[in-house]
């Protein structure tokens, strides 16, 4: 145990050897197991001020614990790469503390003054991270909340909710059921609701707590309120957890008053819609329509650069109350795809935009046409959020000065390289000319003229075979000539149809034959030529 303490760090953290200086919290783990190892095997008499030192050891390592987010409460430990070793992920680098500390408190006695909101941190992490991947992780992520929920420091108690997405009409009540998860053996308890606030500014708060009605069937505890003042938007409710007095020496960690975010969610209902063409100067409406948003009816209307387009609508909850969407936007398209896209401002009892056309001719890019109208209205908690076209617009615009912006290229769909593609056509250069075929035969009888004159003098003149070597030397002159006829008949198949490669490799193989039986025969006529110099 002294030489393992000589490893300890003054943050809690650990090292591996006395050879590395680099500590590491997945090691401080290893060693709070490793030391309930030695402390389960020796004797009663061990010395508690060495217990002591490792407890404070676990107080500093726990001051290093990092906070997932802001408001969740939500705890873990990060791990560096250390040295050359593989470095641990969040995951196995927490289960590695939580099972060194539940293996150290287990055998050893006296309270660890760990505070209570950081167990209970440590438990909404591994239950907020889902299911690894990894089996290893999947293990660690187990057995880490078993270890939590039955350690000696404190057993976290965490409120759930079963859904925070809940559906409201005018008529609904608005039920909130909520369960613990971890502590099952906890003894009994009560849920209250603090307050209730809402995030976007609404007229609503609860200042009286208010106790959750338990139900023994299923194990949660139950709030029926807010029958007539809660309204679509999102909301935080504040719970308390209140334990009763109870023989069990167990301790709880409830943290203190939990924020719970809600989202309520309705039918908005879009009235008061219409669409009107106005004169530029005066503002006089010119042509009105009224609008059915719910519905499919579109309207045509005509305008020119001097007048207006103007659409106005409102928005109520199931409540009657005025509703502001995240999201309300205007689009105007060009029958050649060019898009343009206006924010629908909010006056506070409606939603009206006008668009003056005559500021708008540069972003237009001067196209006349057909506009399409299309309004989008969303929001998350917006259960009829739409996207409604709402008929077109004729627009006359003026012709486009000389150096007014053009219009964007149409943008370009994603999915058409996957389409058949556009033929290829290839134009070859056009063939040279070339003489008349009469001139081209002409050409060849003359080329042709030598060869048969030396044909006919052969004939007339004969031919002298007295110097033809005779015997065996006899088949190396016939093989010499025939290799030269070969040699012009691979010439004609060339010009014919052989490409120069082949031409090449084959005048090689001639080209060798033939200076072989070459060599023979001229040996030969040498050697007689000589004889007959000498007699």
């Amino acid at each position: 145990m002294h030489y393992w303490q000589a490893l300890s760090q003054s943050d809690g953290r650990w090292r591996y050897s006395s050879d590395n200086p680099e500590s590491s919290t997945f090691a401080a783990g290893l060693a709070l197991e490793a030391f309930a190892g030695v402390i389960t095997l020796a004797s009663s008499e061990i010395d508690q001020s060495r217990i002591n030192t490792v407890k404070n050891d676990i107080l500093k390592l726990f001051d290093s614990i990092e906070k997932y987010g802001m408001y969740d409460g939500t705890f873990y430990f990060d791990e560096k790469i250390v040295g050359g070793r593989e470095p641990q992920g969040s995951l196995s680098t927490t289960a590695s503390v939580v099972r060194g500390l539940a293996a150290f408190t287990a055998v050893t006695s006296g309270k660890l003054n760990l505070p209570g909101d950081k167990i209970l941190g440590l438990a909404k992490f591994f239950l907020g991270i889902g299911i690894p991947g990894d089996a290893k992780d999947f293990f660690n992520q187990i057995e880490s909340l078993a270890l939590l929920e039955n350690n000696r420091v404190s057993t976290p108690l965490i409120l759930s909710l079963p859904t925070t997405v809940f559906s409201l009409t005018k008529k609904d009540q608005l039920k909130v059921k909520v369960n613990t998860v971890l502590g099952s053996a906890a003894p009994p308890l009560t849920v209250k609701l603090v307050r209730a606030f809402s995030t976007d500014a609404k007229d609503i708060s609860i200042i009286e707590s208010k106790e959750l009605q338990y139900d023994s069937k299923s194990g949660l505890h139950v709030l029926d309120v807010f029958q007539k003042n809660v309204d679509v938007g999102t909301y935080v409710f504040v719970f308390e957890v209140v334990l009763h007095e109870s023989d069990n020496d167990k301790v709880y960690a409830t943290g203190g008053q939990i924020h719970v975010q809600i989202y309520v969610t309705g039918i908005i209902e879009v009235g008061s819609a219409e669409i009107a063409i106005l004169d530029s100067d005066l503002g006089s409406i010119e042509t009105q329509k009224k609008l059915d948003l719910s519905g499919n009816n579109v309207v045509s209307l005509s305008a020119n650069h001097l007048q207006k387009l103007r659409l106005s609508f409102q928005l109520t909850t199931p409540h009657g109350h005025a509703f502001k969407p995240h999201q309300a936007f205007l689009k105007l398209r060009h029958e050649t795809k060019v898009e343009h896209i206006f924010a629908v401002g909010n006056t506070g009892e409606k939603f009206e935009i006008i668009l003056d056309f005559l500021g708008l001719v540069d972003k237009l890019f001067y196209l006349s046409g057909r506009y399409d109208i299309e309004l989008t209205v969303g929001d998350a908690v917006m259960e009829n959020s739409f996207l409604r076209p709402l008929g077109h617009v004729e627009l006359d615009l003026p012709e486009a000065p000389e150096k007014a912006a053009r219009p964007p290229p149409p943008p370009v769909d994603p999915y058409s390289r996957y389409g058949p593609k556009a033929e290829i056509t290839h134009l070859f250069r056009a063939p040279e000319k070339r003489p008349p075929q009469k001139l081209s035969l002409a050409f060849l009888s003359l080329t042709l003229l030598p060869l048969i004159g030396f044909l006919v003098g052969l004939l007339r003149v004969g031919v002298n075979l007295k110097n033809f070597p005779t015997s065996v030397h006899a088949i190396y002159a016939a093989l010499f000539h025939v290799g030269i006829a070969a040699v012009l008949l691979l010439y004609v198949l060339f010009w014919l149809k052989l490409d120069l490669f082949t031409t090449l490799k084959t005048l090689g193989l001639l080209g060798a034959f033939l200076m072989f039986v070459g060599h023979k025969t001229l040996s030969y006529l040498a050697s007689t030529s000589s004889k007959l110099k000498s007699a």
